[in-house]
């Protein structure tokens, strides 16, 4: 979130926030026992993980990163963080780093993308199974591309669907409070609140970067001790 904060004061945004362009700054680490995996433990009863000494991170693949621009329609983002203005070719600026900062949250607390498709319509349909419906105004705007996604103003799901593995695929997704309560005990309320500050749909509304570290998510006592 720092990286994003600074990036945007430089009014630069990176486009293709992942975790793959994310990486731990150092490569030492310490071995704890992991007991949860009690099929494969040694005759001590314990079974060692890998902890990372260091949770310092840098962010890499410059590539895509452009300058803050009017009117910027192009494609941007790897499809699993994609934002929605991007797919609806409504335009797209600092939100959409915004954006896939909460996919990568909600990828690393359950261990899974959250939206695991290859296709448009689809993808926006999973958006909606775990945040709710896109906005009326949203949807009203989308550029000709797009506009085959969307009939009498609402998505075209799931009778635009190209397959009946398509619409289980979108059926099994569970909503963002559930998905969350499933990984995370204590701070799942504060983590749930973040997330959907990141995660919504209008990019006007969507947090900053710097208004998200200043999120309780960040700020309470919980993580300093």
């Amino acid at each position: 979130m720092i990286m994003a904060i600074v990036m945007h004061d430089l009014r630069l945004i990176h486009t293709d926030l992942k975790p793959e362009n994310i990486l731990l700054i150092s490569p030492e680490y310490v071995k704890v026992p992991d007991y949860k995996v009690s099929s494969r433990s040694p005759k001590d009863g314990s079974y060692y993980k890998r902890i990372p000494k260091s949770s310092a991170i840098k962010v890499i693949d410059f590539g895509s990163t452009t300058y803050d621009r009017q009117n910027q329609t192009y494609v941007v983002s790897t499809r699993h963080y994609r934002a929605p203005e991007v797919i609806l070719g409504l335009g797209w600026t600092y939100p959409c780093d915004i954006w896939s900062v909460g996919c990568i949250l909600v990828e690393l607390c359950s261990g899974e993308a959250l939206f695991q498709t290859h296709e448009n319509l689809e993808h926006l349909a999973m958006m909606e199974k775990v945040l709710g419906p896109l906005p009326q105004h949203m949807l009203k705007r989308v550029d000709r591309q797009a506009e085959k996604y969307v009939r009498r103003g609402r998505l075209d799901w799931p009778e635009g669907a190209t397959s009946r593995d398509s619409i289980r695929a979108v059926l099994k997704l569970a909503r963002l409070q559930n998905i969350i309560m499933q990984h995370v005990d204590h701070s799942a309320g504060d983590l749930i609140n973040l997330l959907q500050g990141l995660l919504r749909y209008d990019p006007s509304e969507r947090l900053t970067a710097r208004e998200a570290l200043r999120h309780p998510f960040f700020t309470r006592d919980h993580l300093r001790r």
